[in-house]
């Protein structure tokens, strides 16, 4: 079972590596989305290392002269733990906890460990704790006499804390209770999908911390958990919205991320099949992020892989407050403005307008843009209903009443 626990800033070191398929700028990218990971864990990172090398050392990952230079500033300025933006294998993270003496972590580890920290329910707590499990199998030689010397902390919630003396057969025997127990919980969300009715299913899917939840709590006025950290929302929220005179059926699911551990997508299952029985995608992008871009192709491989990438899809750019164009920049916008903020008009001058048949562009946060944006899923949705009642379609105007 995964225990709370009050998190203590943990001091941190990052690592990563620089080779043909992974440039220094993309390297750089993906250690600060790894920081904003440290820092959601309860990580304060004082340290970033990187080193060009083609391929990883078998042993260690990085090699003998860098993880040397790790070592010394890990004894210098007590360091608690060694987070790496590349899976390691189980033989590298022993090796490198041997030479460190410290805990060493990976993406997927950090990541499943802020999920143990975010799992509220007891069917995402379920769910999580399968993942650490699947993880944690392969990794169980060497790991347990570690364990036993640490106190807790980053990557060391959940089983591994109170399994100390389980071996592998207990532990296979675990994730097969879990997997049943989530067959069961599977079973009991597709029925209570089932009994939702008829009305249309539109669903937030989008990159972590891109104002899912803030958006669902301004459309909704629900009280969705909203935080600017990663993974604020695991579990999946429905709550029933009408926009004028209609109704349909709103859902906030779990934050895509780039490099998403495969541990996760499995138990997540069903928490994506929320996804899967949409009818209308609203993929939710931060423009304000200098690499929303990516954010989207990383949001769309997953969405290909859970085969919802064809699905009826509407873009729509948040945080037009907090967007900043660069002064190089000249290609985004028509032309070149030293002001922060743009208007409405301008923004939809530029090439994102044109994705997913007109994207949308608001501040679910300062609430920019909201009228329209319900206008926008208003016809959508009434789209839907007519195609799916055919003989009822004059019960939905053309223009929104107002409520």
């Amino acid at each position: 079972m995964i225990e709370k626990k009050s998190l203590e800033v943990e001091k941190t070191i990052l690592v990563g590596i620089i080779n043909s398929r992974q440039s220094e700028d993309l390297s750089n990218e993906y250690l600060d989305e790894l920081e904003f990971l440290a820092y959601t864990a309860g990580g304060l990172v004082l340290k970033r290392y990187t080193q060009k090398i083609e391929t990883p050392n078998p042993k260690t990952f990085i090699g003998s002269g860098k993880t040397l230079e790790v070592l010394n500033y890990v004894k210098e300025y007590d360091i608690s733990s060694v987070i790496f933006d590349d899976e390691l294998t189980p033989a590298q993270q022993v090796n490198l906890e041997k030479t460190l003496k410290v805990k060493v972590l990976d993406r997927t580890g950090l990541i499943l460990d802020i999920f143990a920290q975010r799992a509220q329910t007891s069917y995402a707590r379920t769910q999580v704790e399968l993942a650490q499990y699947q993880y944690l199998l392969p990794r169980l030689k060497g790991l347990w006499t570690h364990l036993e010397r640490q106190k807790g902390g980053i990557g060391m919630r959940g089983p591994g804390e109170t399994e100390i003396e389980t071996d592998r057969r207990i532990v296979r025997d675990k994730i097969t209770l879990l997997k049943k127990k989530l067959l069961t919980i599977d079973k009991q969300m597709a029925t209570q999908r089932g009994n939702r009715g008829s009305l249309a299913r539109v669903a937030l899917v989008g990159y972590t911390n891109v104002g899912k939840s803030t958006l669902m709590n301004v459309i909704a006025k629900s009280k969705v958990f909203a935080e600017n950290k990663l993974f604020a929302t695991l579990d999946t929220t429905v709550r029933k919205v009408v926009i004028g005179n209609l109704p349909f059926l709103l859902s906030d699911t779990v934050g895509f991320i780039r490099k998403l551990p495969t541990q996760l997508v499995e138990s997540f299952k069903s928490t994506l099949d929320e996804v899967q029985e949409a009818d209308l995608l609203l993929h939710i992008v931060d423009i304000s992020h200098v690499n929303f871009e990516e954010h989207i192709a990383s949001v769309n491989q997953i969405l290909k892989e859970i085969k919802s990438l064809d699905k009826p899809t509407l873009m729509v750019f948040n945080k037009i407050d907090t967007y900043k164009s660069e002064p190089w920049d000249e290609t985004e916008l028509i032309e070149k403005r030293s002001e922060r903020h743009y208007s409405l008009e301008e923004w939809e001058q530029t090439w994102m307008h044109r994705m997913n048949g007109n994207a949308l562009f608001i501040s679910a946060l300062k609430k920019d843009n909201i009228e329209g944006f319900r206008k926008r899923i208003y016809e959508e949705v009434r789209n839907i209903h007519i195609t799916r009642f055919p003989y009822n379609h004059f019960l939905y105007p053309e223009i929104i009443e107002e409520q």
